[in-house]
């Protein structure tokens, strides 16, 4: 059984636009506010409130999509209407932020339709992968998607700031035509089929509320534990990357462009780790190989807080200490996601992607707020102490879980 890399590249055509669409988001519309709320008392909070929208997002709309994706099926697919839907929109929408950056409603209108039509899509994309790629193959199919997704981020980075030089627009409407040319090959490309692999006859769709009651109330812990763990190592990652530029300040006295220049060494280790980490998986099991990576990622953290301030080498021993971390990350982000959809029935990738994206956008929305708070009460030095403990959780509950590896073809899903 060998994969389709052509087929799953144009796959990963749905995550480039997704990662494209937000690392511009998070580049320029921070900018774009901060102009407009230029005279406002608390200027800052309010616009992280703002910047918190997709967070909201992700932990409404988008499980909520997900599962309604697992009971659709028309004409064109099951996963494939919300993409034509949300893909199309979200680009409009992203097109038209440059244009209404002068005015605080619209932008504000604009950017509520964007996290709406983006949450429209993007759990449903995300299941198409399993529904099309048999069970032993989606670690390496996420290794690939995941690339694409790397890429899309690179190269709204390199191309979008390059862009912007010229004309503020020109990013997001760069990004708004790869966007809706991604979304014509997924169309011409990507063919559903209704009986997807794996179904069981008289297996069901259930919504995102019935999955998680179905996950809290079934006597194997596998599922539970696995969202835990992603949780914990989520929140370990998020509060980390928020205060990283802060840190390298205070701590090690860099700038914070030299600190932002560093964690792109994590980036790029993770996109090049994307697919050997896949294979990897595929050889020893998604479960050993994402604990390696907890380990790995743990000990990363660990280094980068026993490095103090005063540190001769730290422009080289940081970025070489990241690199590592990008590669241990790379074999847990990889692996999760596919290990979470392979302890559910076919029918329910939806629902159980949505419940993925719920507990990893819990994370992102705990993570900074925790972690500011230890270090406004314990100082700077609390920050890496406490996301190695938070790895270390990840790895205790990552350890009561017995389901997720790939299933051998032929063999019935563990309902």
């Amino acid at each position: 059984m060998k994969l389709d890399y052509g087929r799953t590249f144009i796959l990963g055509l749905g995550f480039f636009a997704i990662s494209l669409s937000w690392a511009l988001y998070n580049a320029f519309v921070p900018v774009f506010l901060d102009g407009l709320l230029a005279d406002v008392a608390y200027k800052s909070t309010l616009i992280g409130i703002i910047l918190t929208f997709d967070n909201i997002a992700a932990i409404t709309l988008q499980p909520y999509f997900g599962a309604k994706s697992d009971r659709t099926w028309n004409a064109h697919g099951r996963r494939m209407p919300y993409i034509l839907v949300g893909m199309p929109l979200g680009a409009l929408f992203l097109a038209l932020i440059p244009v209404f950056r002068s005015s605080f409603l619209a932008m504000i209108t604009t950017l509520v339709l964007m996290n709406i039509s983006m949450a429209v899509f993007r759990a449903p994309t995300v299941a198409l992968m399993p529904d099309i790629t048999p069970s032993p193959l989606r670690s390496k199919a996420n290794g690939v998607i995941n690339l694409m997704g790397g890429l899309g981020a690179l190269l709204a980075f390199f191309i979008g700031s390059l862009l912007y030089r010229a004309n503020k627009g020109f990013p997001f409407y760069f990004a708004a035509v790869l966007m809706i040319l991604s979304t014509v090959a997924l169309r011409l490309w990507i063919k559903e089929t209704p009986a997807v692999e794996g179904t069981e006859k008289g297996d069901e769709a259930v919504g995102i509320l019935g999955a998680l009651r179905e996950v809290f109330s079934d006597e194997d812990r596998s599922a539970r534990a696995m969202l835990l763990a992603i949780f914990f190592w989520f929140v370990a990652w998020a509060g980390i990357e928020a205060f990283f530029t802060l840190y390298g300040k205070s701590v090690w006295g860099i700038s914070e462009a030299s600190a932002a220049f560093y964690l792109g060494f994590f980036s790029l280790a993770l996109v090049l780790s994307s697919i050997p980490a896949g294979i990897l998986a595929t050889s020893i099991g998604r479960g050993r190989t994402i604990k390696i990576g907890i380990v790995g990622l743990a000990a990363s953290l660990a280094a980068l807080g026993f490095i103090g301030s005063g540190v001769k080498g730290v422009s080289i021993i940081v970025p070489a200490i990241l690199v590592v971390a990008g590669i241990f990350w790379a074999c847990i982000n990889i692996n999760s996601y596919p290990m979470v959809v392979d302890m559910a029935s076919r029918s329910k990738t939806g629902a159980y992607t949505g419940l993925y994206y719920l507990f990893s956008s819990m994370a992102a929305i705990t993570g900074p707020p925790l972690f500011g708070l230890l270090k406004d009460i314990l100082g700077a030095g609390s920050l890496f102490p406490f996301a190695v403990l938070c790895t270390l959780a990840a790895l205790f509950s990552i350890g009561m879980v017995r389901k997720g590896d790939p299933i051998p073809a032929g063999e019935k899903m563990a309902q």
